[in-house]
């Protein structure tokens, strides 16, 4: 019997999108993928995930720190403004479905947990989104100093819901091999592509881990 689901946040329940204008890179001149193998560079990305960078500046300051050119405070100001405008508005922008099936998910009396791999910036608004009345807890790497796919993040999820490992489901789009860290510890495993489609490879890989495929939200219950 299933007593809890743990979702991933990003590309599982929201997509961070940028806007049309005025995001991150636009500030800074550069392209979207420019601006991304800065931002997403992986020892910048795990040092603010495990909660060694405390705030949104010291995250923009360390990253702008590795570009081959100078970037003035001003422009720091509105890279960190753009960046937390949209992970607050993906927090807003979440999909009619996948409300509904939380909120199905809640009236059969399931947990819900969120289990992310976040920086400070990613789950500032956490508590004014859509989704947070849903969860009965929400794990954050950088409040936890544990990263997906860490088994012990996993564990430390399910002890604070009070719930075996073997009771619950782990929902997720496959990134940082997180249904890996979940099937590790005895949860069942369901690959999500509802907000993200994966390559060929890509997919064969997740699948190895993955006890159920959906791609559709509403298809969760056939999990059950």
């Amino acid at each position: 019997m299933i007593n809890a689901i743990f979702f991933d946040l990003f590309f599982t329940l929201i997509v961070p999108s940028y806007e049309k204008e005025n995001n991150e890179f636009d500030i800074l001149n550069l392209s979207v993928d420019e601006w991304e193998k800065y931002a997403e560079n992986d020892i910048l990305y795990r040092e603010r995930a495990l909660g060694f960078v405390k705030t949104g500046t010291e995250v923009i300051d360390k990253i702008v720190s590795i570009m081959p050119f100078a970037v003035s405070d001003v422009q720091k100001e509105k890279v960190l403004y753009a960046r937390e405008e949209r992970m607050k508005n993906a927090l807003t922008k979440v999909s009619e479905e996948i409300l509904d099936v939380l909120l199905k998910l809640k009236s059969m009396d399931i947990q819900l947990g969120l289990i992310s791999n976040a920086d400070c910036i990613d789950c500032k608004y956490w508590n004014q989104s859509l989704l947070s009345k849903y969860f009965c807890d929400a794990v954050f790497s950088c409040n936890v100093g544990l990263l997906k796919p860490d088994r012990k993040i996993y564990e430390l999820a399910t002890q604070r819901l009070n719930v075996y490992p073997e009771q619950s489901l782990f929902v997720g789009d496959g990134g940082s091999n997180e249904l890996f860290g979940a099937k590790s510890i005895g949860m069942g495993t369901v690959f999500s592509e509802m907000l993200e489609k994966k390559n060929n490879e890509q997919r064969k890989n997740i699948m190895s881990y993955a006890d159920y495929h959906i791609t559709h939200f509403n298809e969760l219950f056939s999990c059950l």
